[in-house]
């Protein structure tokens, strides 16, 4: 009876060892494919993002009496108005005020500085697009820029669902018409309101009528 035991025992043992070897391995091509995936991934996108740095740079090798400078977060910008007397730039908790419009390497307008309208954005605070994000706080009051951003900083792979394609890279001009500190910018927004309301307060309260009083009998014998 023991040995039976010691049998049927043996066996349950091999066919757990056998069961647990086969779960173990059932989970390695899963890790290799896994990794080979990630490797072929990083490797597209890296070629994908050295395909649009040289488009970039083709269009400005095209225009050689234009000063560009290169970002150190992978973009590159050339002044079309510079302020040499500012020396400050927009920081997060500021409010900064600019108009901007988007075009394609080739030049042509994809949406218009009309179409976007003049923004009002809280530095740091608010989700724009990432180059912007970086490249506003560059800009002096009153400048005009011209930022070259690939799409890992721009739209990305999706677009932007309307008229920017996938992986498309952009020329984005952005003129810095003004920023000042977020305190600021709220105690003017109040003093608007306050400004307001007192002005329809004023536009809704009837005036007084002059009344004029009947010449009386008395009156017109005298006169």
């Amino acid at each position: 009876m023991k040995a039976i035991q010691f049998i049927i025992l043996s066996c349950f043992l091999c066919l757990g060892f056998t069961a647990c070897k086969q779960h173990q391995d059932a989970r390695r091509p899963i890790s290799r494919a896994s990794g080979v995936f990630m490797k072929k991934s990083i490797a597209r996108n890296k070629k994908l993002i050295a395909s649009e740095e040289d488009q970039i740079k083709a269009l400005m090798k095209k225009n050689p009496k234009i000063s560009y400078i290169a970002s150190t977060k992978g973009y590159w910008y050339s002044y079309e108005i510079k302020n040499d007397i500012d020396t400050l730039t927009p920081k997060k908790g500021d409010v900064a005020f600019f108009n901007y419009e988007l075009k394609d390497l080739k030049g042509a307008i994809i949406y218009s500085e009309v179409e976007l309208r003049p923004q009002v954005y809280r530095v740091d605070k608010q989700d724009i697009m990432m180059g912007l994000r970086d490249g506003i706080k560059l800009m002096h009051k009153s400048e005009k820029l011209n930022f070259y951003f690939p799409s890992h900083i721009a739209y990305g792979y999706h677009g932007d669902n309307k008229k920017i394609g996938v992986n498309q890279p952009l020329i984005c001009t952005v003129t810095l018409n003004d920023f000042k500190p977020e305190s600021v910018y709220k105690k003017e927004l109040e003093q608007n309101i306050e400004n307001n309301l007192a002005s329809a307060d004023s536009i809704k309260k009837p005036k007084k009528a002059v009344s004029k009083a009947k010449p009386t009998t008395q009156d017109t014998l005298e006169q």
